[in-house]
């Protein structure tokens, strides 16, 4: 059976991939499989649906909509918001799931369904198997009458719940700071330069005007230079970049550098400890994770967890570890205390206050880390599954490696959303590892 659940979630090109069919069969999957222990209860289930603003989200909203009521669970569509204030609001309105549709950074023509348990946390890859299973032996035998669920349109509160809840969340007053915000014409352009001025920030907003169609069109944090340009013109002391559903945040200084999911985490682990926050000083990250941020994070102190790439693999990791910090090089930063899954917008108020905090550009707070050069290359294949069976593709890694030695390191791994084989290699001089991956690339290639 081929996996229809990815890295995130399940997504593809929306009417083609992932169709109105698909989305009403796995609503109803999901209703069964998520809600199984209500039967007994009085009250009927409810689930929370959000979406970015791309165009295909409505026609998948209502279709996921119609699966879950069609199995008897009430549903609230509370609108575009984005994906961590549905997990959030799954959560606050103490609802048995939540859905969010959204394809993350993908381009506006994919689109993706994402689902949280109750207490809004992602699932485990046995349940979204579950589902998977449950989808394809349902039968047409739903409950009919009074056992149908009802669909609320909108629901009036739920932006001002979310925004009340980062307020509580990061209660730093950020006056005199001024920042670029890049929301990605996507499901942060209202809700995040709200959150930011309110807490005093003077805040800049571009590419916050979303019209269903340019959704991380050259914009947001796939295309930070937009941040960094306009952080140079209008004189900020920072640029914050998130994707389209605003689970990631990366930022930039206020010199025009890229300040990375890595160095983001760094700089907070590092508060964290000063201020006794971080559990058993540990910091849970990704393979993906820079080899700086290890030696940074060991000369501070703070021991580093690895994962899975995922931030859903972060969040189980800091659930059984009772940690209280992840994250991935990418910008998902989580901070299981107050979200429990990334969240771009809490990210940059954290950020933000640790600079007020500290009275720190920036700069001045990434520094604790030195970013090893690192190449990325993603390859387009047509079986990314057997990428690793190649015996060519084996020995090329091995003879990578020994040349690297300890001072870099090498990771091939498929994409979890797309048809790419990601080539990753990190080395003391950022020569070495263009050459180096270049050669494992065009060894992908061929493979």
């Amino acid at each position: 059976m081929t996996r229809l659940f990815g890295t995130d979630g399940v997504r593809g090109l929306a009417n083609r991939k992932l169709t109105p069919i698909l989305a009403l069969k796995l609503g109803q999957a999901a209703a069964e499989v998520l809600t199984a222990d209500r039967e007994s209860y009085e009250l009927r289930p409810t689930a929370i649906i959000g979406r970015d603003p791309r165009v295909s989200g409505e026609m998948l909203d209502a279709a996921i909509a119609a699966g879950l009521a069609s199995r008897g669970v009430d549903v609230v569509r509370v609108g575009v918001l984005p994906t961590p204030a549905i997990a959030f609001l799954t959560d606050d309105y103490g609802a048995d799931l939540g859905v969010m549709i959204s394809a993350s950074h993908n381009p506006m023509p994919d689109n993706g369904i994402k689902f949280f348990a109750a207490g809004g946390r992602k699932l485990p890859d046995s349940v979204e198997d579950q589902i998977q299973s449950t989808m394809e032996q349902l039968s047409d035998d739903g409950p009919t009458g009074t056992k149908l669920g009802r669909i609320i349109s909108e629901s009036p509160d739920a932006r001002d719940r979310y925004r009340k809840h980062l307020r509580e969340a990061v209660p730093v007053d950020l006056s005199g700071l001024k920042v670029v915000v890049d929301a990605a014409n996507g499901a942060a352009s209202r809700v995040a330069i709200e959150a930011y001025r309110e807490a005093g920030a003077e805040v800049v907003p571009i590419h916050n005007k979303p019209n269903a169609f340019n959704i991380n069109e050259d914009c947001g944090s796939t295309h930070i230079d937009k941040t960094q340009e306009a952080v140079l013109e209008h004189g900020a002391h920072l640029g914050l970049a998130h994707d389209g559903d605003a689970d990631r945040c990366l930022a930039v200084d206020a010199e025009g550098n890229v300040v990375d999911g890595d160095q983001i985490m760094a700089i907070l682990a590092v508060g964290m400890k000063e201020e006794n926050n971080l559990r058993f000083n540990t910091l849970v990250a990704t393979v993906m994770s820079n080899l700086g941020l290890k030696l940074a994070m060991k000369e501070q102190g703070i021991e580093v967890r690895e994962t899975k790439v995922g931030d859903r693999y972060v969040v189980e990791e800091l659930i059984r570890g009772d940690y209280s910090l992840g994250g991935e090089q990418s910008g998902h930063i989580v901070l299981p205390e107050d979200c429990p899954t990334g969240d771009g917008i809490l990210s940059g108020l954290s950020l933000m206050a640790r600079m007020a905090k500290t009275g720190k550009s920036l700069k001045e707070l990434a520094s604790v880390m030195t970013v090893l050069p690192q190449t990325l290359i993603n390859v387009p294949v047509s079986n990314k599954s057997k990428i690793l069976d190649s015996p060519e593709v084996l020995t090329a890694i091995a003879e990578a490696e020994e040349e690297l030695g300890e001072s870099g390191r090498v990771l091939l791994r498929p994409s979890g959303t797309e048809e790419l084989f990601r080539v990753m290699v990190e080395a003391a001089e950022a020569e070495q590892a263009r050459k180096v991956a270049g050669r494992l690339a065009a060894i992908v290639a061929a493979a």
